[in-house]
Formats: C-alpha cells, structure tokens, sequence
C-alpha cells in the first residue's frame, strides 16, 4: 500500500495547506471582483475608449472574427467551454499535476498565478472595463448567452462575477503562465506543444466569445510579465532559483 507522504511529496499536511490555499483563493477572488463591480457608467466609457483606440489603430478586428466564428457551431462550442474551463478547472488541475510530480516548480508556479491574479485585481478597481459583448450596436455577440445554458446571467456565476473585469485579461495572463510552465515541465513532445499552442487558443477563444479586446489580452500578457519579474527578484533576494530555470522533468 503506498503511504500517504509517498502521494503527497511533502506529506499530506502541506497538500490540505495547499488545497486550502487554492480554494480560499479562488472565493476571494470571486468576492473580490464583484465587490470590484461598483461603477457600470465608467466601464462603459472605458469599453468605448477600448473601441476607439482600437478603431484609430486599424485593428478592431473582433467583430470580423466573431462573424466566423459563429458560423462554425462545433468550433463556437469549443471556444465556449474554453473560457469557461480555462481559468479554474484547468490550472487547478495543472497545479495539482505539478504539485503530485514536478513539486520542486510548484511554489513557483502557485506564486505566479497568486501575484498575477492580485495584479489584476488591481486593474480591475482602478479601471473597470465593460467587455465587448456590451456593445451590440459595434457588431459585437455574446456567444455564451446565445449558445450555451452557462452565461454571465446564471445563478453563482451572476453573483461571484464582475461583469466589468475586461481590463486586464487573466484569462490571457493565467494560460500564459501555465501554458509555459507545464510545456517547461512536461516530458512528451507532443503534450509540450499542445501546452505551447494553449495561450494562443485561449487568447483567440476570448476574442471569438466576445468577452475580451486584444487590447485586454496585451494588457494581460503585460501583467504576467511584471508578475513574473516580481516572483523572480523575491526569489533572487532569498538566493532561490529564479522560474526561468524550472527543472527539467525526470518522470511521467
């Protein structure tokens, strides 16, 4: 029988600690953004300033890629279930991986996406951007209020959401971040490129479901940079390796 501290590399103590670390973050997270969600009129306004800068750049390219999009139900499918799934589901389970068999990357990665996510918090408060399925009239279409039963309107998801957190987007700050680390830790060359290609699907995925500008996504790649830069001059002051250098895998 396999004893306990040997499924959990640093006994099952510190896996409750993580499991509750994860978890308390996820609800303060979700509190945290609706709290957040205190000025519709001014995220409006931000929303439209979104459109313009993109308009005086020749690159409002959104509502061209929805028009596609929406007429591919299998891919608008996909491209739903990958803004759902993306966020929680999918780096809960990527850091529960890399906490059972890469332990040694684990902290670093779990402190990337705390630091990231409380970055964009930040951004959401100081300017809470409406995303562009607000703006029917730019040619723009909620995806997930016309395709699926799970939208923004539906029970918890109404209640813990903040329906202005377009600025900047995690969604493309999170799939960064995990995508990098568990293509750093992965030994199968195809899992290494799937997890390579995943940022880019999530980016366009946002995009196709009318939840976020490319502006959002630049915003978002720009915090898990500064995130990122962060984690690594603290680890550097406690003279630990920086995540640049994520040990290379040794099994599974």
């Amino acid at each position: 029988m396999v004893g306990r501290r040997q499924i959990f590399p640093r006994g099952w103590r510190d896996f409750v600690l993580q499991l509750g670390i994860w978890v308390g973050f996820g609800l303060a997270y979700q509190l945290a953004r609706g709290i957040a969600d205190r000025d519709p009129l001014q995220a409006m306004v931000n929303g439209r300033l979104v459109i313009d800068i993109e308009r005086g750049l020749h690159t409002l390219i959104e509502p061209d890629l929805q028009r596609v999009v929406i007429q591919n139900d299998l891919f608008l499918d996909a491209f739903n279930w990958t803004y759902w799934l993306s966020q929680f589901p999918v780096i809960g389970l990527a850091l529960l991986w890399i906490y059972l068999f890469r332990n040694e990357s684990f902290l670093r990665v779990r402190n990337l996406i705390l630091t990231t996510n409380l970055l964009g918090l930040i951004g959401y408060v100081v300017m809470p951007t409406a995303p562009p399925r607000m703006f029917p009239e730019e040619g723009f279409v909620d995806t997930l209020a016309s395709s699926t039963a799970l939208n923004h309107g539906s029970g918890l998801v109404q209640l813990a959401s903040n329906q202005y957190a377009a600025m900047p987007s995690l969604h493309a700050a999170d799939a960064l971040i995990i995508g990098f680390a568990m293509a750093s830790l992965a030994r199968s060359r195809w899992v290494r490129l799937a997890w390579t290609l995943w940022p880019s699907w999530v980016w366009f995925s946002v995009m196709a479901t009318g939840n976020h500008f490319w502006l959002d996504i630049a915003a978002g790649i720009g915090v898990a940079v500064v995130a990122w830069t962060a984690v690594a001059w603290l680890e550097a002051r406690r003279g630990e390796v920086p995540p640049a250098e994520i040990a290379p895998p040794r099994r599974f």
